[in-house]
């Protein structure tokens, strides 16, 4: 993925450690020799856009790492991230498509395969249905953006699988910008308050954004010369004329309940970005598979 494996490997060992738990794979210890080696396929059974396979890979590395004698994983990669694999039905019916083959101790080989799975077939879930979206509101010029609801701990990945799906990120966290939401505005006693209570204390760097309920909401916080307004469950007759009032002056985000089948109706009222939180934390994952055969 692209993204510095300073920033994901940890997660990966964290994984890992979960799985083994205090004593290790009981299962692959007692069956496996522990020289014997083999060979094996990933593969996708399922449609879709890959994402996170460096991040899968890596959790047989670092259960046998090469290195002082010892004989680590060999890799070759077929479909890397990006990839759109089993197209029109291709490779239905014949164990898939091979995304990667890979050579290593058979103990590690079987103790990783679970985590790496898990990682593989989540995160190329999220890009597939990013990308699904993507392509629905093609020629639009709407973009599609996630949010934070993301799984604890995988929120750079997530966001990361985002990307790869053709989407594009909002906030990584609550440090990135303002978003005054309604309950901040209830506490603060209305937009213009929350929005000039905000100015007083953020940098000249820092972007300002508002979630309005109502045209009358957007109305205040377009004349507080906000940099974003959030449009929260708005129809799209209300929508169009929330981007036209807007008129260029502020990013217009259409957000709330958005689907593949209500997202291009949406984007066709001129909004800049459509916010769906369900591509991180409800996206399903893709079918992946990992292919055993002993090498020697």
């Amino acid at each position: 993925m692209n993204l510095p494996r300073l920033l994901w490997e940890p997660l990966v060992r964290a994984a890992l450690a979960e799985d083994l738990g205090r004593a290790g794979d009981l299962t692959s210890d007692a069956i496996i020799p522990p020289d014997l080696r083999a060979r094996a396929r990933i593969a996708a059974r399922a449609p879709g856009r890959i994402a996170g396979l460096e991040v899968a890979l890596a959790a047989f590395e670092l259960l046998a790492p090469a290195g002082r004698g010892a004989a680590g994983f060999a890799v070759e990669i077929l479909r890397p991230d990006g990839s759109d694999v089993c197209e029109g039905g291709a490779a239905a019916g014949s164990g898939g498509e091979t995304l990667a083959v890979l050579e290593g101790p058979a103990r590690a080989l079987l103790s990783a395969e679970r985590t790496a799975l898990n990682l593989l077939g989540h995160l190329s879930g999220i890009a597939t249905v990013t990308r699904n979206i993507v392509r629905a509101i093609d020629g639009t010029g709407a973009r599609v953006v996630c949010t934070r609801k993301t799984t604890p701990g995988l929120r750079a990945l997530e966001k990361c699988a985002v990307r790869v799906g053709g989407g594009v990120n909002h906030r990584f966290g609550l440090d990135d910008a303002v978003l005054i939401k309604d309950n901040h505005r209830a506490i603060a006693g209305g937009v213009r308050e929350a929005v000039e209570r905000a100015r007083r204390s953020i940098g000249h760097l820092v972007q300002i954004e508002v979630e309005v309920d109502t045209l009358e909401e957007l109305d205040e916080a377009l004349a507080c010369g906000v940099d974003a307004v959030l449009l929260d469950n708005m129809p799209p007759e209300t929508l169009r004329e929330a981007v036209a009032r807007a008129g260029g002056r502020a990013i217009t985000e259409a957000s709330g309940g958005i689907t593949p089948e209500t997202a291009p109706a949406i984007a066709a009222t001129g909004v800049d970005l459509l916010s769906i939180g369900w591509l991180t934390h409800s996206a399903p994952a893709l079918d992946v598979g990992l292919d055993v055969e002993v090498s020697q």
